[in-house]
């Protein structure tokens, strides 16, 4: 929001210097970005008049001027083509900085003259690129005058940042609102002068959307003049960075940013029918003021006249029916549009207007008869013109509310010495009526433009109980959010910032606990141990959206209707992924197209079930394709299910899953190859898993190489492990020993089940079991197979004698065939 300094001060009598202004605003919440003040670097440059000029003794293009200053006549060499005797121009005295040029003067010779300072061009003062020559004014240019306050550039600019919640500071009026309630000054008393308008209107309103738009004003002003405003107005404009267009474009546009209340002004021999309706769109195009093409919706309001829509409401004009030098009867439009319809709308046409912005942070729900006389007494003054009675359309809605402080909160809350009678004046200065007072609290109006502030269950300017048919979700979520609204919140707000937010009193934190309590919680640091394990085994993470197009999500897991989502970014992206695989498996599929088959991607996401909290989970899933070099001697081979199944393990032992406590059935979900893929399971009950190649029909639909594989860890439903005291490590001095067994099984038989046979043999002496071969063939038996793993044992008080070593061997085979049927192989 940017404002001048003497646009503030028409509504704030204050002798408050900028400075003052600036640190106050801060004070009160209204964060300052920034001040332009051009009159500041001007302030040396006067107006001065070249009583002579004549050309310069030893140099053809310079000239010798006498420059009356208005303090005494000095002598300047000056190069300009233009300077000529009896001109008034700007003179720049020894000492200034000239910020076009980045120099500061000094008293000199230039080819044996003496030269006191210089006659400046618009370039040199950073007010334009003339560089032709000097500036020319006109010949009544008082002399000695600042050129600065009599070019009207000493007034400086402030922006301040506004945020959501208070539209109301989207006004000039507000502003100073705030800045006479902190004590800067005196509020400025306004009142709209009273228009009594004579006969009908030419147009009239018609309200087919009250929703949208519960009230709408106007008025015909017949036989105005339209054409280029007064320099007052449009310096004010300008100083705020808004283009003059015309007289009565300006009017609307000085409103909006003087009292936060937006206008539209309609060409009255362009309507058609005679008549503008507020209605839903149907679909239609129109050209916007903005200079381009404007879509609607059945969602959007628009104002329509016989031959269609002329405006998206609250948003933008239509360029069709807009005001131009041949406009010479002018109807103007006051309305109060519904924050969440223009929010809505503005989101879907990506206009950014300042009257949406207005519109959807919300506005003084009372003011529209008095700015609708405003404006119209502004178009008489400039334009000329009769004035209509007013139509309208609607009815103001019942904004009428009240909210209560009690003074005790507002020093727990604030650690504030405010006294209750200074928080009443505060919040009297801010235009809060007061209704009732006590020694506990006061009840307070709450002035209609404070939509910020609101009784429980209220939001003001908003009917939300009928936004169901243009967002539900964004409907309800207002509708909630509007009643757990805490009025007595924002009063102490109020008063706390008023009274300056500086002022409140730093409030130490508690001591931390002597032993921190941990910065991650088990599933955190999962998450980031699997992120860590992933990519040192050479996988690249991925970080993708979380939903996928239908018919890819169906591929990897259930779609369930509640998981679709209703206002999808793009077409594709329009259900939540069961897991985030499948999100990995397109920009595979990506990279393959490219021509980059051998990949290695991870991400750890969350993936979907259904719509509940409980239903989300967390997945750390992976997936590789292509060639894969065993290390940086082996050759390069095609990645298998083995793989992925080593990723996933690594993951498990990383987090600190036991691994000898894990079952790996054959069976896996549909989006894997059958027989080539397996699930991970912590006990009988938990999966925790699954990996293996991707089915062939899978890698065909989403182009991905064939052969590729992949694995998903459900990392919430690992159990937190248990607190334990950690013990010395029991390292044994002695050495271990290996012994290799071959059993011979039916050919069905897991490998894990003969492991684990053979662990449970002896555990306090077997530390290891792996399996190293297995092999199937014409030297045995047919549906059997051959399965040798290596037992590891570890002696701890003294060194194995064979008969020992014996008998432990004897004890694994018997565990091994009384679980499995095994025989050993001879």
């Amino acid at each position: 929001m940017k404002f001048s300094l003497s646009w503030l001060r028409t509504h704030l009598t204050t002798d408050a210097s900028l400075g003052q202004i600036a640190e106050t605003l801060n004070n009160i919440g209204l964060e300052v970005e920034g001040i332009e003040d051009r009159g500041a670097a001007l302030a040396p440059f006067v107006i001065a008049r070249v009583i002579e000029a004549v050309p310069h003794p030893n140099a053809d293009r310079l000239r010798v001027c006498r420059v009356d200053s208005g303090s005494g006549e000095v002598g300047v060499v000056c190069g300009a083509p233009n300077a000529r005797t009896g001109m008034t121009t700007v003179f720049a005295p020894p000492g200034a900085y000239i910020p076009g040029s980045g120099i500061t003067l000094k008293i000199g010779e230039i080819r044996g003259v003496a030269s006191a300072g210089m006659l400046v061009s618009a370039r040199e003062m950073a007010l334009g690129e003339d560089h032709d020559g000097i500036v020319d004014l006109p010949g009544d240019a008082p002399v000695g005058t600042p050129y600065a306050a009599w070019a009207g550039l000493d007034d400086p600019v402030i922006e301040i940042s506004v945020t959501p919640n208070r539209g109301d500071a989207l006004a000039v009026r507000g502003i100073a609102r705030d800045l006479a309630a902190a004590g800067l000054g005196t509020l400025t008393p306004w009142n709209a002068p009273a228009i009594n308008g004579t006969g009908a209107s030419a147009i009239r309103w018609q309200d087919d959307f009250t929703e949208a738009c519960p009230w709408i004003l106007g008025r015909t002003v017949r036989g105005v003049r339209n054409g280029e405003s007064p320099a007052w107005l449009k310096q004010r404009l300008e100083s705020v960075g808004l283009r003059p267009i015309n007289a009565l474009a300006d009017i609307t546009n000085f409103f909006t940013i003087d009292l936060g209340r937006p206008l539209h002004v309609f060409d009255v021999n362009k309507i058609s029918g005679g008549a503008l309706t507020v209605r839903r769109g149907a679909g239609e195009r129109f050209r916007g003021l903005h200079g381009k093409d404007v879509n609607v919706t059945s969602d959007d309001c628009v104002i329509a006249d016989a031959a269609g829509v002329q405006s998206l409401a609250g948003i933008v004009g239509g360029e069709a029916t807009g005001c131009d030098e041949a406009t010479t009867d002018v109807f103007i439009e006051c309305a109060l549009f519904d924050r969440v319809a223009i929010a809505l709308s503005g989101q879907r046409s990506g206009i950014f207007s300042d009257a949406r912005q207005r519109f959807e942070r919300g506005i003084d729900v009372s003011l529209l008869p008095a700015a609708l006389d405003a404006a119209t007494a502004m178009v008489i003054a400039l334009c000329g013109g009769e004035v209509s009675a007013i139509t309208e359309a609607g009815a103001e809605p019942a904004w009428q509310r009240q909210a209560s402080l009690r003074f005790e909160r507002l020093q727990s809350f604030g650690r504030s010495d405010v006294t209750p009678d200074r928080a009443v004046g505060i919040l009297g200065a801010l235009g809060f009526g007061i209704a009732a007072r006590d020694a506990a609290g006061v009840t307070v109006d709450v002035p209609p433009w404070r939509n910020d502030v609101a009784s429980a269950g209220f939001s003001a300017g908003s009917t939300l109980d009928q936004h169901e048919d243009l967002d539900p979700d964004l409907a309800t979520a207002v509708r909630q959010g509007a009643r757990a609204i805490e009025p007595e919140a924002d009063l102490i707000e109020e008063v706390l910032r008023i009274e300056g937010l500086d002022r409140i009193v730093p409030v130490s934190l508690p001591p931390l606990a002597t032993v921190p309590t941990p910065s991650l919680t088990p599933r955190q640091a999962r998450s980031v141990r699997a992120r860590r394990v992933l990519a040192a085994r050479g996988m690249a993470e991925c970080v993708t959206f979380s939903f996928v197009d239908r018919a890819t999500a169906a591929r990897f897991g259930a779609t369930p209707d509640t998981l679709t989502v209703a206002n999808p970014i793009a077409a594709d992206l329009d259900q939540m992924r069961p897991s985030p695989l499948a999100t990995i498996a397109r920009a595979a599929a990506t990279n393959a197209a490219r021509g980059f088959d051998d990949l290695a991607l991870f991400e750890i996401g969350p993936g979907f079930r259904d719509e509940t909290p409980a239903g989300q989970d967390l997945i750390a899933a992976g997936l590789r394709s292509g060639a894969t070099p065993l290390s940086w001697i082996a050759a390069s081979r095609n990645v298998d299910a083995f793989d992925a199944k080593a990723d996933a393990f690594a993951v498990l032992q990383e987090i600190g899953v036991p691994l000898e406590a894990l079952q790996v059935s054959a069976t896996a979900p549909g989006h894997y190859h059958p027989g080539r893929a397996g699930t991970i399971k912590q006990g009988p009950k938990t999966t925790i898993g699954s990996f293996g190649e991707l089915h062939p029909s899978l890698c065909a639909a989403l182009d991905l190489p064939a052969g590729s594989v992949g694995f998903e860890i459900d990392l919430g439903a690992i159990a937190d492990p248990k607190r334990r005291r950690k013990s010395a490590p029991d390292i044994s001095p002695l050495q271990p020993l290996r012994r290799d067994f071959a059993f011979v099984v039916d050919a069905g038989v897991a490998a894990e089940a003969v492991l684990r046979a053979a662990k449970s043999a002896e555990r306090g002496l077997i530390t290891d079991v792996t399996l190293f071969d297995r092999y199937a063939g014409d030297k045995l038996p047919a549906g059997k197979v051959s399965l040798a793993i290596a037992v590891t044992l570890q002696p701890k008080d003294k060194s194995l004698t064979d008969s020992e070593i014996e008998a432990v061997s004897a004890k694994i085979v018997a565990s091994v065939s009384k679980a499995t049927n095994a025989t050993l192989r001879g």
